[in-house]
């Protein structure tokens, strides 16, 4: 489950000098999580499995960002890497990935048609609103890549989620949410948290730009040399075989890692 409206909650209070405040917005802050988790869950789950977003939800986002990130004349290398990395998190392949950019660069155009894209999403999302929150948040994610928004941005995002029927007030609890994210990624125990996630790539012998079905290839393939059963013979000692094991603990506990971070399924 979410906790950064936790996080939030409780940091917002704190910063009353309020203790009972504090308490008042953790609690507030897990109700958020709650529904946020609820949401996501009737939505098929998060972004980590490229596969399960169609086209006419990938095509509009990848547009829209373009569109979004050009708002303020210039394209950033933040923004960029950004996009890249969330084509790489949604387990696209090449030829996705070569599309996706296209879009990405059709998007930047001024004469681009954001609000036929919007429509498309709200269009195809039908009753299910979860899908268009979705979209909402994969939008704001890279937009806060630089770590501000420029006023353009801020009209075009709000026109987008008034078009999508979010509400102002969700549109900023999720934008705080995901600043809180940023913020606990450059903070100690983020680079902590990088450094354990950095370890379980290099655990698979993969690197983070790996689908997601090469991540499940190469857990298969090392769990399989691995495993203390593999052993045989009489020369194979006590050591050898508590090194199997360990090893298998390892390479366990480094995919289990990589499958709640990517939603490996």
């Amino acid at each position: 489950m979410p906790y950064w409206g936790k996080v939030v909650g409780a940091v917002a209070g704190l910063a009353t000098g309020r203790p009972l405040l504090a308490l008042v917005g953790l609690i507030l802050g897990h109700q958020f999580d709650r529904g946020f988790a609820a949401k996501q869950s009737r939505a098929g789950g998060t972004t980590g499995d490229g596969r399960r977003l169609p086209g006419w939800f990938l095509e509009p986002l990848f547009q829209s960002m373009g569109h979004l990130a050009k708002a303020d004349g210039r394209v950033s290398e933040d923004e960029i890497r950004a996009a890249r990395a969330l084509m790489h998190r949604l387990g696209l392949g090449p030829a996705e990935a070569r599309r996706a950019i296209d879009w990405f660069q059709a998007g930047k155009a001024a004469s681009f048609p954001l609000a036929n894209a919007v429509a498309t999403v709200r269009r195809n999302s039908g009753r299910n609103e979860e899908w268009r929150r979705l979209f909402l948040r994969l939008l704001l994610e890279v937009a806060l890549a630089k770590g501000s928004l420029h006023q353009r941005e801020r009209r075009l995002l709000w026109t987008i989620s008034s078009s999508l029927g979010v509400g102002r007030v969700e549109l900023t609890q999720l934008e705080a949410m995901l600043r809180a994210q940023r913020s606990f990624r450059r903070s100690p125990q983020g680079d902590a948290d990088a450094e354990r996630l950095d370890k379980a790539y290099r655990t698979l012998g993969v690197s983070r730009s790996a689908t997601n079905d090469e991540i499940k290839k190469a857990y298969r393939r090392l769990i399989n040399r691995a495993h203390p059963d593999k052993l045989s013979g009489p020369d194979v000692g006590q050591d050898a075989i508590k090194a199997a094991g360990e090893r298998t603990r390892d390479i366990r506990s480094a995919y289990e890692m990589l499958k709640v971070r990517r939603s490996i399924r």
